[in-house]
């Protein structure tokens, strides 16, 4: 049976975030809160919970998932990033984006595409989801919680539970999260790419497509 804990969505409690992170240590999947919508989250060498998000959206495994970091530190320890793409990621980050980018060599292959080596990043602005990526100590792997038979993610917390609370460990509870799913770059190339266009704003990224 899933928990359901209800943390300050501004400034999380640290007992509460202690109870997440044990959670993913012992290979759990929660749901968390970003500063796009609400999320699964298992740790990144958790082969089985990869699985079962991929299960509760859904989705194939041939989906790739997302690797979910605190900071810039942090995100380049997992990827090749070059000049240009350093600039791209100190001007957006932290934000409601995710960069694709070449992977780094102790990415697990599973999480990978296996034709480009890539791997998408991000970094989230909220404070929940920051405060358990320091609790936690590394990154998660990550995906937004949706459902092919839902037009558009849930944003109730309540709802979120009601509807997945069999296929989960814990729901970090902060209230009603958003709706857009996070803006894709893909920085793998040579040029910035704009893959999809969600929450962040992405004028800067069209201006440099153009130029």
């Amino acid at each position: 049976m899933a928990r359901r804990i209800h943390i300050h969505p501004t400034h999380p409690q640290g007992r509460l975030l202690r109870q997440a992170a044990d959670t993913l240590r012992e290979d759990g999947v929660i749901v968390y809160p970003t500063d796009s919508t609400y999320a699964l989250g298992c740790r990144m060498n958790a082969r089985d919970g990869q699985q079962r998000i991929h299960a509760i959206r859904r989705d194939s495994v041939r989906h790739y998932l997302t690797l979910v970091c605190p900071d810039l530190s942090s995100l380049a320890n997992h990827a090749r990033v070059d000049n240009q793409a350093f600039r791209m990621l100190k001007m957006l980050t932290p934000g409601p984006y995710t960069f694709i980018l070449q992977a780094s060599r102790d990415i697990p292959k599973r999480i990978l595409d296996p034709k480009r080596k890539t791997i998408g990043l991000r970094i989230p602005d909220h404070p929940v989801a920051q405060g358990l990526l320091a609790e936690l100590g590394e990154p998660l792997l990550s995906a937004t919680l949706t459902d092919p038979q839902l037009e558009e993610p849930l944003v109730d917390p309540e709802e979120l539970f009601d509807r997945y609370e069999h296929g989960i460990d814990l729901i970090l509870d902060a209230g009603a999260c958003g709706l857009e799913p996070t803006t894709i770059i893909d920085l793998s190339g040579p040029r910035p790419l704009l893959v999809r266009q969600g929450r962040g704003d992405v004028s800067r990224v069209l201006d440099l497509e153009q130029g």
